[in-house]
């Protein structure tokens, strides 16, 4: 089964030429999300659940679908999960050829490069820092429940489940604390 999937955006609200385009690619059925919320794409849940084998998802533009390239990522692999496809008529991306299987590698492969960006920066960002003098990470400090929780571990009468629920202090949080 061909199913159209088509959300409201910007460039158009209420999905008139996502659907002229999709008529010309023959859908069984379409599904047109209500609003352009990435927050609430209930119509999409619903379509990437109701997916059986050999189904295929066809969409004007991957923009349309996904939101980010986590979110594209995470589609893709419901969507091949479910043994189905997807066609996205912009980018000529078709996930029954070879191109197109080689597309849900790249985007993953995309994916990781984004996330060791993000963590190469911030790792820069805290050495630089550090550099400088500044104290990075969030800022200790000594309050009454764990002045509290400190007491009641070496008075040796409570165990660790008895501190962190009396206290809400964590074993790793107390143990960092009795260490300095």
């Amino acid at each position: 089964m061909l199913i159209g999937y088509l959300r409201p955006y910007q460039d158009d609200l209420h999905c008139h030429h996502q659907l002229e385009q999709l008529q010309q690619y023959p859908c069984d059925q379409y599904v047109t999300e209500e609003h352009a919320s990435a927050k609430k794409r209930i119509a999409l849940e619903q379509v990437i659940q109701a997916l059986q084998p050999e189904d295929t998802l066809v969409v004007t533009k991957i923009f349309a679908l996904a939101d980010s390239t986590r979110h594209l990522a995470e589609l893709l692999d419901q969507i091949t999960k479910q043994q189905a496809y997807l066609v996205s008529i912009q980018e000529e991306i078709d996930t029954h050829t070879v191109e197109g299987k080689a597309f849900y590698n790249n985007v993953h492969a995309l994916l990781h490069f984004q996330s060791d960006i993000v963590s190469e920066h911030t790792k820069r960002g805290m050495y630089e820092a550090k550099e400088r003098g500044v104290k990075v990470g969030r800022p200790r400090k000594l309050d009454d429940n764990v002045r509290r929780a400190i007491q009641m571990y070496e008075s040796q009468q409570y165990t660790l489940a008895q501190i962190r629920d009396e206290t809400g202090i964590s074993k790793s949080t107390l143990y960092r604390y009795l260490e300095n």
